[in-house]
């Protein structure tokens, strides 16, 4: 990409959360702590950047130790033989000022499958010492099966655990590196 811009994370103003209906009833939320992305653009114009991100999926954080270890293990994410998620976009696409759509390959416990998310920009900002921010929020829904993630318990009264559907969220903040 000609004059191209390169965005790095700014870990301190981001996150990768997501929610797992429980019981059929209510949601239960992680994140993941520790994750890198990268964007390339044409400076500050984000249509048609490049996007990547690696995830550490032992850093998977649901509040409960229980929980976690059950989601670092086999059933889930198997953090000991696939200790990244990697997330490789293959098109970011501008609808209007504010909103995109960015689409790419999901690899999860050597699974990859496309996903496409919903970003929306919050726009381009300089921080009190001059570096230049960029901040998005995506969402989107992934079904954890296409995965392999397909650990669940059968209830009494029928229906599932934990539901099939992830909803995936991120507030992310990218600083603009100098070369």
């Amino acid at each position: 990409m000609e004059n191209s811009t390169t965005w790095v994370l700014d870990p301190t103003h981001s996150e990768i959360t997501f929610k797992v209906k429980h019981l059929m009833i209510s949601s239960v939320k992680g994140e993941f702590r520790n994750f890198n992305a990268t964007i390339t653009a044409a400076g500050s114009d984000f249509s048609k950047a490049t996007v990547s991100a690696t995830i550490q999926a032992a850093s998977v954080f649901t509040n409960n130790d229980d929980r976690d270890g059950h989601l670092k293990g086999a059933d889930f994410f198997d953090a000991e033989n696939h200790k990244e998620i990697n997330f490789t976009g293959t098109s970011f696409t501008k609808l209007d000022d504010e909103n995109y759509q960015l689409k790419g390959t999901l690899t999860i416990k050597g699974v990859s499958k496309e996903v496409s998310l919903d970003v929306e920009f919050g726009g381009v900002n300089k921080d009190p010492w001059g570096n230049e921010k960029a901040g998005f929020s995506l969402s989107g829904k992934i079904n954890r099966k296409d995965w392999g993630l397909n650990w669940n318990a059968a209830l009494e009264t029928g229906g599932v655990l934990v539901s099939d559907e992830v909803k995936i969220n991120g507030e992310i903040q990218f600083a603009k590196k100098h070369n």
